[in-house]
């Protein structure tokens, strides 16, 4: 089956009565040469044998089938039940890939390690939807599994965000929540011409290189630790301290927290994005 041309996309996707769905985001990968291109960077750089897949959203399977042909084994997931009949079809003879019909937001990561790879050095890939990337990379995250590496592609914006270091505009609670648990790479953009349909947005792919055990700080509390990085950025217009107030209202008076942000050393009239990880480390630290 032709997965690469928008003539063959179509053809697969007639056959089967399938249109495309908004409420999934859903837009396939028809440059071949960009799909390989992914599938290449999901490889570990310093491969162990067996390697493992997991790869998020394989649409018509145009890239389950290049990662099929450089992992041991490949297991995907697709929330959309429709799309599995059609997977069934373009993926047949390849018995290293199972597909499971299951939301990603509700997967126990850990649980599908441990079952399916046993012991495998295990990477994830994923075309990820817009509209739940960052969801989806803190449940991976923060799920417990010891993945390799995650190669994602998002929308660009996203992806700079992720990538953005304390001082930049982009700089917000999800880059620091990602970069506690793990080291951002951008690696390249794919222009919209790449899909079908076409996206209104640039995408970028990255790789996140997770700590697994080696974490940049290692606070006390992790929960309360991960809730004063969402509280730094709650209100970005507002200094620390009022943003700070505003977060934990009812459970750390004004004056509690401004004896925090002293003990840390920190400016309460500065904003959130700022902080570096060591600094809301210290925060934690004081209010703990």
């Amino acid at each position: 089956m032709d997965l690469y041309t928008p003539t063959g996309i179509i053809e697969i996707i007639k056959d089967a009565g399938f249109t495309f769905s908004k409420q999934y985001g859903q837009n396939f990968l028809i440059n071949e040469a960009v799909v390989e291109k992914i599938a290449d960077a999901a490889v570990p750089e310093n491969r162990s044998e067996p390697i493992g897949c997991v790869e998020i959203g394989p649409g018509i399977g145009s890239l389950t089938a290049k990662l099929a042909e450089r992992f041991d084994k490949v297991v995907s997931i697709e929330i959309d039940k429709r799309l599995i009949p059609i997977l069934e079809k373009t993926l047949c003879g390849k018995e290293n890939v199972r597909v499971f019909n299951e939301d990603a937001l509700k997967v126990d990561f850990k649980s599908m390690l441990e079952k399916e790879f046993c012991g495998m050095s295990v990477s994830v890939c994923a075309n990820l939807p817009y509209y739940i990337t960052s969801e989806v990379i803190m449940r991976l995250l923060e799920s417990g599994a010891e993945f390799d590496s995650l190669v994602l592609m998002m929308q660009k914006e996203v992806a700079q965000r992720l990538a953005a270091s304390p001082g930049q505009a982009e700089y917000g609670s999800v880059s620091a929540a990602v970069n506690y648990y793990a080291s951002v790479k951008k690696l390249f953009d794919v222009q919209a011409g790449s899909f079908m349909p076409r996206p209104k947005v640039t995408s970028t792919v990255i790789r996140l290189s997770p700590y697994n055990g080696k974490k940049p700080v290692v606070p006390t509390d992790e929960r309360l630790f991960l809730r004063v990085i969402r509280a730094s950025f709650a209100q970005r217009r507002k200094t620390l301290l009022n943003s700070l107030e505003s977060f934990f209202k009812g459970e750390f008076k004004r004056e509690k927290l401004l004896e925090a942000l002293n003990k840390a050393g920190i400016d309460p009239g500065v904003r959130g994005e700022t902080l570096t990880l060591e600094k809301i480390k210290e925060l934690s630290e004081a209010l703990f």
